[in-house]
């Protein structure tokens, strides 16, 4: 390949990669996380009295709810508990409330209604995945993080391009020793090829989910000529709905989750929304988990039924009842979201984007090498320029403010459970603080000392999680009936035990490095 045209692609893969970096390692960091959004969930709940979560109790809260809350009947969501960690949980909107209101059965039958408790921390994470944390509200993150894909996906083109000459010579290559740029080279590479698949698929879909409000509307304009709206609202789940206000009596929930599951052999539901119950008419979009097939949403698959006699109205977002077209456009969800296989492909999605965030981290740090300004020998030792100090201090306090905040919110959701009106909003206040605090820090002292500072503050935020694990087993008052290592989340706190582990060997790593590093390095203190 001719040397102008290598040039050309690394100027391409340079660029794309800077420009577009530290937006995608706080994506891919919090897209691992997502992987793992229940147990997250069901670490950071509030305390509660185990109980009973059969079908029978659940039937049992939605006559009890909806013969006190009649209104209710019009449009509610039943959150199936599992009888460990959570009750079961209805939820409805009244007319005119400007919250929802929240129904449990208590320990001793009683009907318990209030505002929801539970903050919904996973979505938090899922909405740092989808906007990179941007402050700019979700659509316009979303929007943003569209372009970005699609530099990313231009990196990776010209990436392979770059490395084709030597691909056999050089794919297992992991050369460790004194040029550290070779080093941080070899492992870009290894990394980026052998999961060029999946960031070939991340990069496709994150480009679709991120601009499809755009292509959308243009659609609207251009071919359907204000006709989409109604072409949508005709095909959508819930046309296939027939209003009949006639009495009718909701089955009992068992018996249309065994007719569910005759039409969807394996499916498991979690959630139920119903609307017009009592009626002849009433029907339930439910969600639940087929893990043997591609499923449409990260939730799971979805199907409408009617909630008088089971029968299937609506299965285009289910396996064995959708389209070809629609199977292949649940296949594109799927692999997004890594909504198939079960716990193994959730794991492999987890370590894959662990790696991807680690290929945007290592790219930043092979453009400050390539501008390194070395010493010649008998020199002085030369000063870095202004943008390399300042790409190694930004990448720096982007990176790790993103690890230690998100590590800070989740330990926060816990702790401020019942004591704060609004958990959703400290979230993101607590991870923006943390976020922005690491930025300024790395900017005022320097990467390379700020590195030490923020490996081991990121190293704390981790370990936060079984200590405050170990905290709800003591018999203190603002701990008690936490128990979170009794409900089945100690694989929440064994991994962020490793992670802290690993960021605080990377914080000796880097504290050796500001102390004996090359005297020409930004790395050295």
């Amino acid at each position: 390949m001719r040397a102008d045209t290598l040039r050309t692609y690394k100027t391409v893969h340079t660029w794309t990669g800077i420009v577009a970096g530290l937006l995608l390692f706080i994506a891919f960091y919090a897209g691992a996380l997502t992987m793992f959004k229940a147990p997250l969930a069901r670490w950071a709940a509030a305390p509660v009295v185990p109980t009973s979560a059969t079908y029978a109790d659940a039937d049992a809260l939605m006559a009890r709810t909806l013969a006190e809350w009649p209104q209710a009947r019009a449009d509610f969501t039943l959150q199936l508990g599992d009888g460990r960690h959570a009750p079961h949980r209805l939820r409805w909107q009244p007319r005119g409330a400007a919250l929802a209101s929240e129904a449990m059965l208590a320990p001793d039958g009683t009907l318990a209604v209030g505002t929801p408790r539970m903050a919904d921390l996973a979505d938090f994470i899922d909405e740092v995945h989808r906007t990179a944390g941007l402050p700019i509200g979700r659509e316009a993150g979303t929007v943003v993080m569209g372009v970005v894909s699609a530099l990313y996906f231009l990196a990776l083109v010209s990436g392979v391009v770059l490395l084709w000459p030597t691909l056999v010579k050089d794919l297992f290559a992991l050369r460790v020793g004194p040029n550290l740029k070779r080093m941080w080279l070899d492992a870009h590479n290894v990394i980026g090829l052998l999961s060029l698949p999946f960031h070939i698929v991340m990069a496709l879909t994150a480009v679709v989910f991120g601009l499809h409000d755009v292509i959308y509307d243009a659609q609207k304009a251009v071919v359907y000529d204000g006709r989409f709206d109604r072409m949508w609202a005709a095909s959508g789940p819930f046309a296939a709905a027939r209003p009949d206000p006639a009495p009718a009596a909701l089955l009992p929930l068992g018996s249309l989750v065994a007719r569910v599951q005759a039409q969807a052999p394996g499916f498991a539901p979690h959630t139920l929304r119903i609307r017009d119950a009592g009626t002849a008419g009433a029907v339930a979009w439910i969600t639940g988990d087929q893990p043997c097939c591609m499923q449409r949403s990260a939730q799971g698959s979805l199907l409408l039924v009617s909630a008088v006699d089971g029968a299937l109205l609506h299965g285009e977002y289910a396996p064995g009842h959708r389209s070809g077209w629609m199977a292949s456009v649940s296949t594109f969800f799927a692999l997004h979201f890594g909504s198939y296989g079960g716990a193994p492909v959730r794991w492999g999605y987890f370590f894959l984007g662990l790696a991807g965030a680690f290929l945007f981290y290592s790219g930043n740090l092979l453009w400050i090498e390539s501008r390194r300004k070395a010493t010649r020998r008998g020199a002085a030792p030369v000063v870095q320029s202004r943008a390399t100090a300042w790409m190694a201090a930004g990448t720096v306090g982007v990176c790790l403010g993103c690890v230690a905040g998100l590590s800070l919110a989740i330990v926060a959701s816990k702790w401020l459970q019942g004591h704060v009106a609004d958990l959703d909003a400290w979230h993101r206040g607590v991870y923006h603080a943390a976020f922005l605090a690491s930025i300024l820090w790395a900017f005022w002292r320097g990467g390379a000392r700020a590195s030490v500072t923020l490996l081991w503050c990121a190293a704390a935020a981790a370990w936060a999680l079984p200590l405050t694990t170990l905290a709800g087993l003591l018999p203190v008052p603002v701990a008690a009936g936490w128990v979170p290592a009794a409900t089945g989340t100690l694989g929440v706190d064994a991994v962020a035990l490793c992670g802290g582990l690993g960021l605080a060997l990377m914080a000796r790593a880097a504290a050796r490095r500001v102390r004996h590093g090359a005297a020409d390095s930004v790395w050295r203190g």
